[in-house]
C-alpha cells in the first residue's frame, strides 16, 4: 500500500512538473515515470540510469529522481555498482550544463540539485542500509549469545550426564538406548555450536587470508605455509581453525614482539594439521625472565586444559573440541607451538571421490 501511495505521489508530481513546463506527451511522461519507479523496486542500478535519462529529457522528473538515488544507495554493494552509479550521476550536470548553454554561466542552481536530487538522497540509502546491517548483526550476536548462555549450558550437562551413562555398568537391553541418547545429545551441543557461529556471522578458513594481512599490518612478520590437497571441512571446524590461527598470532604478537612467526596449514587424508610457531628471541640473555605462553593439552575427549597464562586458551579448547579435533599448544626449546587437528568432512570427500 504504502509502495503504491509512493509511485502514484511522484507520477503526480513529476507529471505536474512536466504541464507547467509546457513539456508534451503527459501520458508517455506518466508511464515512463511509474515504469522506471517500479523497476527501481527491484533493480535499482538500473532504473538509476534511466531516471537520470528522463531528468534530461523532461528537464524536470526530480521525485522520480530523489527516488531512484535513495534505492539505489540501498543497494550498492561492490566498488564496480559504486563506479556505475558515479559515472550516471556525473552524466547529469555535465550533460545539463552541455545541453542548455544558459547554465554554462550560471552552473550553481544545477550543481545545487544535483547534490539535493542525486548525491544526498545516495548518501541516505547508504546510511539506511548500514544502519539496518548493524541492527541485524547485533540481533544476531544478542540471539547467539543468549543460546550459548541459556541453551547452551543445559545441553551441555545433558550430553556429559548422557556419556557418564553410556559408559555405567547398565544391563545389555539398556545400553544401546544410552548409546543413542549420548550420540543424541552430542548432536545437540554441535548443532547448537554450528547455530551460534552461523548467528555470530564467525569466518572459517577462508578467512585467514584477511587476518594474516591483518597481523601483517601490524608489523608482524608471518608467513604462511601450506601443502597437500585442500579437502572439504564442516562450517564448524572452518571457524576453530581461524581461531586457532587468531589465538596463536595474538599469543606471538604477546610474547615475542618483533619476532617471525609461520602458520602452517597441512592438508592430511583425513585432517586438517593447523599450526602456529614462533620462536623466542635469541638475543635475550641467559636466564632472564621471559613472558610465559599459555600452555596445556585439550583432546576430542574432553580432556581439561591446563593453562600457564590467557584466559583464551580453554574457550579455543572447547571449540576445537566441538569439532571434533585435537588441540595442543606447548613451550619448546626454541619456541611456543600452537597446533590444532581438525577433521575433513568424510561424507563430502567421499561424495566428491
Amino acid at each position: 500500500m504504502a509502495r503504491t501511495a509512493l509511485l502514484l505521489a511522484v507520477v503526480v508530481a513529476d507529471t505536474g512538473s512536466a504541464w507547467l513546463s509546457g513539456v508534451g506527451g503527459l501520458g508517455v511522461v506518466a508511464a515512463v515515470t511509474a515504469a522506471v519507479l517500479a523497476l527501481a523496486a527491484r533493480r535499482p542500478l538500473v532504473a538509476f540510469p534511466a531516471a537520470v535519462g528522463m531528468a534530461l529529457v523532461t528537464g524536470g522528473s526530480l521525485a522520480l529522481l530523489a527516488c531512484t538515488s535513495f534505492q539505489t544507495g540501498r543497494r550498492v554493494g561492490s566498488r564496480r555498482e559504486l563506479a556505475w552509479v558515479a559515472a550516471a550521476a556525473v552524466t547529469y550536470p555535465v550533460l545539463s550544463l552541455v545541453l542548455t548553454p544558459r547554465l554554462g554561466t550560471d552552473p550553481w542552481p544545477t550543481l545545487a540539485r544535483v547534490a539535493l536530487l542525486v548525491a544526498l538522497p545516495l548518501a541516505a540509502g547508504v546510511h539506511s542500509t548500514r544502519q539496518a546491517e548493524l541492527a541485524r548483526t547485533g540481533e544476531r550476536l544478542r540471539i547467539a549469545v543468549d543460546m550459548h548462555d541459556s541453551l547452551g549450558r543445559w545441553l551441555s550437562l545433558v550430553s556429559v550426564q548422557a556419556a557418564a551413562l553410556e559408559v555405567a555398568p547398565l544391563p545389555a537391553d539398556q545400553r544401546p538406548a544410552a548409546r543413542d541418547l549420548a550420540h543424541a545429545a552430542r548432536t545437540a551441543v554441535d548443532e547448537l555450536h554450528a547455530v551460534v557461529a552461523a548467528l555470530r556471522d564467525e569466518p572459517g578458513l577462508a578467512g585467514v587470508d584477511g587476518l594474516v594481512a591483518d597481523f601483517r599490518r601490524a608489523g608482524v612478520a608471518v608467513t604462511v605455509e601450506r601443502s597437500g590437497e585442500v579437502r572439504p571441512i564442516t562450517r564448524d571446524a572452518g571457524h576453530a581453525a581461524y581461531r586457532v590461527v587468531q589465538e596463536g598470532l595474538t599469543n606471538a604478537a604477546r610474547h615475542a614482539p618483533g619476532r617471525p612467526v609461520v602458520v602452517s596449514l597441512a592438508w592430511q587424508p583425513d585432517a586438517l594439521l593447523v599450526g602456529v610457531t614462533n620462536p623466542t628471541d635469541p638475543t635475550a640473555p641467559t636466564g632472564a625472565a621471559k613472558p610465559a605462553p599459555p600452555t596445556g593439552v585439550a583432546d576430542a575427549s574432553g580432556a581439561g586444559v591446563r593453562t600457564a597464562g590467557g584466559t583464551g586458551l580453554t574457550g579455543l579448547a572447547e571449540r576445537v573440541r566441538a569439532a571434533g579435533g585435537l588441540l595442543r599448544v606447548r613451550a619448546e626449546a626454541d619456541g611456543f607451538r600452537v597446533v590444532a587437528m581438525l577433521p575433513v568432512a568424510v561424507d563430502r570427500v567421499g561424495a566428491a571421490a
